[in-house]
């Protein structure tokens, strides 16, 4: 079920569930997510509401995982301040954040890659050395980020098999297959599940907080590597990698993933524009680094 969610509504919300707050502007950010519509609320806050109901599980996860890990991180995270439930027509859990200032890397990618590089893979390591103990399992809510590549394998064929003739099929089929022979043993650790340049936010060209924890899960870290992909480069991607502990099978499964994620997108699955039109690119920059 989608609901139009309008600044109206947000307000009747606001309103009725946190007076202390009825009296505070209310205005559209000026990029909203896939996930979710996201409101300004004053100039320190902003209201975040799931745009259809397979996204409200991650409010109450992130409203309760996201204070317990934020002390061991390097970098900020979203802080949930309040939670909503449904009311005023709306259906689904909502909740008031704190407002992180920067811009997306997707709105302003880094000069330096190298630090970037850097910054994040210094967030990941200590992301993964925070217990996992009772986090919430990698699997449906997580959109099974965190869980097995075999949960898209019929997806990612079919994909293959509408885009015959116009990509390698042979190539792409042989990073996907070996991706699935490396299956994950290690330790549970958790995981963002989204790990892109549009969630992460860059001041003074320095990666500043990670946001958007929607489809955080404890499971396999590899889809978090993706990015290697999406936005590294030749000695950024090794800095990167260079940087992580992981082994062999945890690259190529990250790689699966960003392979996975550019397949459906040529392939005509819907999703976020930045996707559609990253893919091509996306795609090209597995394949040159294949040997890697």
């Amino acid at each position: 079920m989608t609901v139009e969610v309008t600044e109206g509504l947000v307000r009747r919300l606001v309103a009725s569930q946190f007076p202390q707050w009825r009296n505070l502007p209310i205005r559209p950010v000026a990029q909203s997510g896939w996930d979710n519509r996201t409101f300004h609320l004053g100039e320190e806050m902003l209201v975040r509401l799931p745009s259809v109901g397979r996204y409200a599980a991650a409010v109450e996860r992130e409203h309760v995982w996201l204070p317990r890990l934020a002390p061991h991180l390097p970098l900020l995270i979203p802080a949930s301040l309040a939670l909503g439930a449904p009311g005023e027509g709306y259906p689904y859990p909502w909740s008031v954040r704190g407002w992180l200032a920067g811009e997306t890397a997707l709105a302003a990618p880094p000069a330096d890659l190298m630090s970037f590089a850097a910054d994040l893979a210094a967030f990941l390591n200590a992301f993964h050395a925070i217990s996992a103990e009772g986090g919430p399992a990698a699997g449906k809510d997580s959109f099974f980020r965190g869980a097995s590549l075999a949960t898209y394998d019929a997806q990612t064929r079919e994909a293959v098999g509408k885009l015959a003739g116009q990509i390698d099929s042979s190539a792409v089929l042989h990073l996907w297959d070996a991706a699935l022979s490396a299956p994950f043993t290690g330790p549970p650790v958790w995981v963002h599940g989204d790990l892109v340049d549009a969630n992460i936010l860059v001041r003074s060209d320095r990666l500043s907080a990670v946001i958007d924890f929607g489809q955080l899960c404890v499971g396999d870290p590899a889809c978090d590597l993706a990015i290697a992909w999406t936005v590294f480069q030749g000695e950024s991607r090794r800095a990167f990698r260079c940087a992580l502990p992981l082994d062999a099978g945890a690259w190529a499964r990250g790689r699966a993933w960003a392979l996975w994620k550019a397949l459906i997108r040529l392939a005509g699955w819907p999703g976020p524009m930045r996707e559609i039109e990253a893919a091509p690119r996306v795609l090209a920059e597995i394949l040159a680094d294949r040997n890697q």
